[in-house]
């Protein structure tokens, strides 16, 4: 993509999302006629997917919550898009943490923390997290192939003061921090599909076999930083709310891979309350155990 039909791309979605989010959701709709009627974006992924995670529900069952879950992605892209006009008290009210006296307790410990998160609910949202803590707000990301979209999202992300900082460089950033004694909370992604040189455990999520991360439970155990879940829930169309639950906060006396599996059954626990909600379309299950090096 040129860099002129970068900012004549970019011109027209901050002009298109000036208008309040109750206008937006009509754009939302004729968005979901058309990724779903018409392009079909990763439809095959969707139903295969949701066919695998639940064996037991008919065709009707399985295309109800495929047609709700791609309303859903188009109010998530929406949402998100909307944040370049969006301020804190707009995200303060349309996203309410339940129970931040979790995350206050642990920063009078004077303790960093680790976060989960999953591709749920609207995700994105919960940068906005910085606004209402006394941490210093982070979050984990690939970069994006396009260097100038990239720079948009990672703008948008820290918006609210969370710093975004790319997987590789995670380990560099405790450290800094540590040596600064600066108390931080930094979100990590916890159902992202590692590459195939990174196949190193599997466990079973949504009734098949999938490789998870184990970098958190690293992290964790390596700089004894106490991990937290972020159970987010849609009440309604543009409005969240999120329950902070503790995974542990004494990683280091856990047993080997008990964080991981302790957050992965709270990240499928979540799922099986409201299945539409979770990020169908993306291709979870393309390695085997078969695949281990």
């Amino acid at each position: 993509m040129s860099i002129i039909v970068f900012y004549i791309a970019y011109g027209l979605i901050w002009i298109l999302t000036l208008p309040p989010l109750p206008v937006l959701y009509y754009i939302s709709d004729f968005l979901y006629f058309v990724i779903f009627h018409i392009i079909k974006y990763r439809k095959k992924v969707v139903y295969s997917n949701l066919q695998n995670a639940f064996p037991g529900k008919n065709v009707d069952e399985i295309d109800k919550i495929a047609r709700k879950f791609y309303k859903h992605f188009c109010d998530v892209i929406i949402e998100t898009l909307k944040e370049l006009h969006m301020s804190e008290a707009e995200m303060i009210k349309r996203v309410r943490y339940v129970n931040p006296e979790v995350i206050d307790e642990l920063f009078r410990k004077r303790k960093s923390i680790i976060a989960v998160v999953g591709h749920y609910c609207n995700w994105e949202w919960l940068t906005g997290f910085s606004i209402q803590t006394p941490y210093h707000g982070a979050s984990l990301y690939k970069s994006l192939n396009n260097k100038q979209f990239d720079k948009v999202f990672s703008k948008m992300r820290s918006k609210f003061g969370t710093e975004m900082i790319l997987m590789k460089q995670a380990l560099r950033f405790i450290l800094k921090n540590k040596r600064e004694e600066r108390l931080t909370l930094t979100c990590y992604i916890s159902d992202q599909s590692p590459v195939r040189e990174e196949l190193d455990y599997f466990t079973r999520f949504m009734n098949q076999d999938t490789p998870v991360f184990l970098g958190i439970e690293k992290m964790a155990v390596k700089f004894n930083l106490p991990v937290v879940y972020f159970k987010m829930k849609k009440i309604r169309r543009g409005y969240y709310e999120v329950e902070i639950l503790t995974v542990t906060e004494k990683p280091s006396e856990t047993e080997t891979n008990e964080i991981t599996e302790k957050h992965v059954r709270l990240l499928e626990e979540t799922i099986l309350e409201e299945p539409a909600y979770w990020l169908w379309s993306h291709r979870r299950w393309k390695f085997k155990p078969s695949d281990k090096s």
